[in-house]
């Protein structure tokens, strides 16, 4: 647990008293591979933070095609913050790709933790900013770069995702398809 504890510190001190207090207010679970933390359709009622492993958030359109929105490994967290906020049925699916050690914080116990503590809200506040560049950065990413120059950057910013996640996935994050991604691979392995 010092890994979520050492993450919240680096954006605001805790106190002894309130780590233990987050503690006891959170779960940790391990999952295997595959298993599936959220389907679409269901209301989410938790946030999970990634002590080991790697998960991916995604959705499923009507042609039955994945799309990865997300991956998050080890000190990263995850969520379909959609449903978390509005309480309606969300369309993620959030799914284990690597076995994982995973903390979860239920909605309810996130709301006691922000009246017991209330710096809290300032760490979630800079995480929620941080997530707003990340989005806006990769959603202009997809508008204005090429697929190589995505998965070049893809590599870049996330260089130990590249061995623990699936090619498909990579494919599906960077928006291309499995056979035009396992070209484009080929022919940046050339170069």
């Amino acid at each position: 647990m010092s890994l979520l504890l050492d993450n919240i510190n680096k954006i605001i001190t805790l106190t002894p008293e309130e780590e233990q207090l987050i503690l006891s207010q959170v779960e940790v679970k391990p999952y295997k591979s595959k298993s599936l933390l959220l389907k679409a359709n269901e209301i989410s009622r938790n946030t999970y933070f990634i002590q080991s492993g790697v998960v991916r958030s995604f959705n499923i359109n009507d042609h039955i095609i994945e799309h990865v929105l997300h991956f998050a490994c080890e000190g990263w967290w995850i969520g379909d913050m959609y449903s978390y906020i509005t309480e309606k049925p969300g369309n993620l699916f959030i799914e284990v790709i690597e076995d994982a050690e995973i903390v979860i914080i239920s909605k309810e116990k996130h709301q006691i933790l922000y009246r017991e503590i209330p710096k809290l809200e300032r760490y979630f506040r800079i995480l929620a900013e941080n997530s707003l560049v990340a989005h806006q950065e990769r959603l202009i990413d997809n508008l204005s770069l090429t697929a190589e120059e995505r998965f070049e950057k893809f590599c870049s910013k996330y260089p130990t995702l590249i061995q623990r996640v699936p090619q498909k996935q990579i494919a599906s994050y960077i928006g291309v398809t499995p056979e035009f991604f396992s070209k484009m691979k080929a022919r940046l392995l050339k170069k």
